[in-house]
């Protein structure tokens, strides 16, 4: 004869199997180290610097105002 076991427990068990599994695709599918995530982050705010680095005065540029002919 088969022992006894808790259907409760079993149910709990197998959905904890289940996530892991799914966790674990989640983290090949999506995952990036911390070293991937800081250098993006760098990247973007050295991307975002030089832009406004480049970025035109609105106040010289707002239709003729700034200059008198």
């Amino acid at each position: 004869m088969n022992d006894v076991i808790n259907l409760r427990r079993e149910r709990k068990r197998r959905k904890a199997d289940e996530d892991a599994k799914k966790a674990e695709t989640n983290r090949v599918l999506f995952g990036r180290t911390k070293a991937q995530r800081l250098s993006e982050e760098a990247e973007k705010s050295r991307v975002s610097g030089l832009l406004d680095g480049k970025k035109l005065d609105d106040k010289k540029i707002s239709l003729g105002q700034g200059e008198s002919s």
